[in-house]
């Protein structure tokens, strides 16, 4: 045997061999009752540590209504998967989920059934999906949190919650910025949420959307910011999953009689947007800076955007969480990813 072949042999090993002790990272998916999750889910159970579908829903008067998919509850039996659903108020409706926190017959109402969804449905856990809370309901919010993770524990289950991030405490510029912080970013108060709960998956994704200007889905600089600044808060590093999207986003024209002309965004699976692309003619450009593929292209006069989500991007933001020692990720969502990624994940705790 030669020298470079026993040099290419060493060096196999030895990647082969820190593979093998690379500790597992926690990964959550997150899912939706569609096919193209359901199936994503499926096939890919044994490579994913815990299942979240966002399939149950907490009204204004503390009743929780939704299911889980039969296939998805088979599929995360065989593989060992932990079932931990979300809870969301229903199409973030705002004054719902004011009156939970505020009525204390509402309140004292959801917190009974989070811990019967949980008893009664053999559930691992649940995870809230409480968005587009208002910041004067900051305390009252934490406090909820804190009188159901009590309520659930002792019915045997696990509660998290999906927080939306920040970069620090200025609003910004715009009265844009100063909307979405207060209607999105402020009311979760990082430290003493995840005091509270066994932990926070922490939604670095959606930096841009439909509602903005084109940009990246999750822009490294921005995302990183946001993981340093609630590590600077003292939450703990074993208390956060990481939100890495594995959806991509496309802008484009519309018009209809209500709304007139503008400019409208939407989530989109990678295939999807890149098959958008090809008819077109275009062709992703890497950003070096945002981690990121993107690419503009004329419709009729008329340009599009794309920012996507890929295998590449996915597994760089999969470098933060090794970097900076977390649990683990959570990935929104199943169906809507680059199938390479599954390539890449390595090992995950079970």
């Amino acid at each position: 045997m030669n020298r470079r072949l026993i040099l290419v042999v060493t060096t196999a090993t030895l990647v082969s061999a820190c593979a093998a002790h690379t500790p597992p990272l926690e990964s959550i998916w997150y899912s939706r009752n569609n096919a193209e999750s359901v199936q994503s889910f499926v096939a890919n159970a044994a490579r994913i540590s815990i299942v979240s579908p966002q399939v149950f829903a907490l009204d204004s008067s503390g009743d929780i209504r939704g299911s889980v998919d039969p296939r998805v509850i088979a599929a995360a039996h065989q593989n060992g998967v932990k079932l931990v659903p979300l809870v969301m108020n229903p199409g973030f409706d705002q004054p719902s989920i004011h009156r939970v926190l505020t009525v204390p017959a509402a309140r004292a109402n959801a917190v009974r059934n989070l811990a019967a969804l949980c008893r009664d449905n053999q559930l691992a856990g649940i995870q809230f999906d409480i968005e587009n809370v208002h910041v004067s309901d900051k305390d009252a919010f934490t406090s909820f949190v804190r009188e159901s993770v009590d309520s659930v524990h002792r019915a045997g289950c696990s509660v998290s919650a999906a927080v939306v991030p920040r970069t620090g405490e200025l609003t910004g510029p715009t009265n844009y910025h100063k909307w979405i912080d207060e209607n999105w970013r402020s009311v979760y108060d990082y430290k003493a949420l995840a005091d509270t709960l066994d932990f926070i998956s922490y939604m670095t994704y959606a930096q841009h959307t439909g509602g903005s200007t084109a940009g990246p889905v999750a822009g490294f600089p921005w995302m990183e910011a946001s993981l340093k600044y609630v590590l600077s808060l003292g939450v703990p590093p074993s208390k956060i999953s990481l939100g890495i999207p594995a959806y991509s986003d496309y802008w484009f024209s519309s018009y209809d009689p209500q709304n007139g002309a503008r400019m409208r965004g939407s989530d989109i699976a990678y295939p999807a947007v890149m098959a958008i692309m090809a008819r077109a003619g275009a062709t992703p450009t890497w950003d070096n800076v945002q981690k990121a593929p993107f690419a503009m292209w004329e419709d009729h006069g008329v340009f599009e955007h794309a920012w996507l989500e890929d295998a590449r991007a996915f597994e760089i933001k999969l470098g933060l969480v090794r970097k900076y020692g977390l649990r683990g990720y959570s990935v929104w969502l199943l169906g809507l990813e680059d199938p390479r990624t599954w390539d890449i994940v390595g090992r995950v705790s079970k």
